[in-house]
């Protein structure tokens, strides 16, 4: 893959910058989330996307969502972690929501694949991510996907659907080169990248120089994976700004063109953006 740099030579003169990925509906911003929001739009953070988790999120992303229209938008999802042997009865009630009239959603997420700590619900999570990837299909909307541990049999499972124009985000990509190729195998696929390119020993900036930028996202996983300098402290949708400066050194483009880059992606993406 070649880096496209001829393309980020004149950025709009108001790019904007979109955190693709952050749980600040979480308990963790409960005492402080008003400067939490305002933070994030002073470092020119214009969208952020809040993927869901589990039943018990549902709501607070929602409320946070409806407190900040145009700013906060939510997903629909069950993450892996989250998947026990209730599964499927939580999986009737998400969907329910998909289908309401109306309804906020711009994504399937945050959904996929997690065998690192634990597989005891292995098959659930196999079954689980499937349904969801067929929700993609079926509504119309993109996936952001979480896999840890679990990429081939992630990969087997995209396979299937190959041919349905999926869409959507590798969240939290810190893989290898060969990683990275087989993922943007996918067409309508972006590799989200967060905190961990700004870590001192990460191998990802040297992998990032074989993607174009065309094909990545920025995040946070906020309150997670804080960036360097403040690795090991809560995150929050603000330091998303850090990783977009450490893109541009990478690449070797302006912060600019890298938020006009990336946010040309979202859209492309996300279409419920757009609406």
């Amino acid at each position: 893959m070649n880096l496209p740099h001829d393309i980020f030579l004149y950025p709009p003169i108001h790019p904007t910058m979109t955190d693709t990925h952050s749980h600040i509906y979480g308990p963790e911003f409960s005492e402080d989330i008003d400067e939490v929001i305002a933070r994030a739009r002073n470092a020119g953070v214009t969208r952020i996307l809040l993927p869901n988790i589990n039943r018990d999120s549902i709501q607070p992303m929602l409320n946070l969502s409806h407190a900040h229209p145009g700013f906060l938008y939510p997903m629909m999802g069950l993450h892996p972690e989250d998947v026990t042997a209730g599964y499927s009865a939580v999986l009737d009630e998400m969907e329910r929501l998909l289908l309401q009239p109306g309804n906020l959603y711009v994504a399937i997420g945050e959904v996929g694949l997690d065998f690192y700590w634990d597989t005891t619900f292995r098959d659930e999570q196999l079954c689980a991510f499937r349904r969801q990837v067929e929700w993609a299909v079926r509504y119309r909307l993109p996936l952001m996907i979480h896999c840890r541990a679990a990429h081939r049999e992630m990969v087997n499972i995209l396979k299937d659907y190959r041919h349905e124009s999926l869409k959507g985000v590798f969240h939290c990509f810190g893989g290898t080169l060969d990683e990275a190729q087989e993922l943007l195998s996918f067409p309508g696929f972006a590799l989200g990248i967060g905190g961990l390119v700004t870590f001192k020993k990460s191998p990802l900036p040297d992998v990032l120089t074989h993607v174009p930028l065309n094909r990545i996202v920025l995040e946070t996983d906020a309150p997670y994976l804080a960036p360097t300098p403040h690795r090991g402290r809560r995150n929050e949708s603000a330091y998303v700004a850090l990783t977009r400066d450490t893109l541009a050194h990478i690449y070797k483009v302006s912060p600019e063109a890298v938020d006009s880059c990336t946010d040309d992606t979202v859209l492309r993406i996300f279409n419920r953006l757009k609406e």
